[in-house]
């Protein structure tokens, strides 16, 4: 893990149901619709490739609390019971910095199955 990869501040924005990670002068606000989507939980990941599974209706889900996990992730608590995954600084980078490729990647499966984020 590089230095680069450790946020230097995380902010939890209820209100507008995002988290808010700098890594030193580079923000990103990452939507709490996108981090439940892109958990990195078992349930939502699988347990090996091609056993993923779509997240769908997830557009309005939020964010309940934030939790430190010793000194390599977060673990988010969303509004729809949903807790399981732990968010480490890595995998948080990686979901940063590739969120439009993600975010069109996941649109165009959602697409793909006839599915919608509402």
């Amino acid at each position: 893990m590089t230095e680069a990869a450790i946020p230097s501040e995380i902010t939890l924005h209820k209100q507008s149901r995002s988290l808010g990670l700098a890594y030193g002068d580079q923000q990103y606000q990452l939507s709490a619709e996108y981090l439940r989507v892109f958990s990195p939980s078992a349930e939502v990941r699988g347990h090996g490739p091609g056993q993923e599974v779509l997240q769908v209706g997830k557009e309005n889900v939020g964010i309940n609390q934030i939790e430190p996990v010793g000194h390599y992730a977060i673990k988010i608590y969303f509004d729809d019971g949903h807790d399981s995954g732990l968010y480490s600084w890595d995998y948080l980078y990686d979901l940063a910095t590739n969120q439009d490729a993600l975010w069109q990647d996941y649109l165009q499966r959602l697409a793909d199955a006839g599915q919608s984020r509402h």
